[in-house]
């Protein structure tokens, strides 16, 4: 990769990184508007430990649809506040990796199920869609 084309990588770019996690994340279902200055910091520290754009994006729809996944007849969660909800995930995806075909799924099937209960808060795409993540895989 040349070194101009490198500063368009999130993977080897600290803004691009922390931006893309932080757009993954209010796109959500379920999350705030705008991300925290403690959002945006942990946005920084995944990348500054290097944990792949991909990874994150794979905890966040994972974790997203846990939540709107569950029994109607349970009580309704309250709205995610924090980036930070999605560190678990994150961490179970580290100890226990997925293909990287699995990030396809998770996007269909919020999407498929956001389309069902029509909400207006939903990704429409990521920018790991146009190759811009970490080629590693998840």
């Amino acid at each position: 990769m040349t070194p101009a084309s490198s500063l368009l990588d999130p993977a080897s770019n600290s803004a691009l990184y922390t931006s893309a996690v932080l757009t993954l994340y209010v796109d959500l279902p379920d999350t705030p508007l705008r991300a925290s200055i403690q959002d945006q910091r942990l946005a920084q520290r995944l990348f500054e430990t290097g944990v792949p754009l991909s990874l994150v994006e794979t905890a966040l729809l994972m974790g997203s649809l846990r939540r709107l996944c569950r029994p109607s007849d349970l009580r309704p969660l309250p709205r995610i506040r924090s980036l930070a909800y999605f560190e678990p995930v994150i961490e179970e995806l580290q100890e226990h990796p997925v293909q990287d075909s699995y990030l396809d799924y998770l996007r269909l099937k919020l999407h498929a199920l956001m389309g069902k209960t029509g909400s207006p808060k939903v990704q429409e795409s990521t920018l790991s869609d146009d190759g811009m993540e970490n080629g590693g895989s998840s």
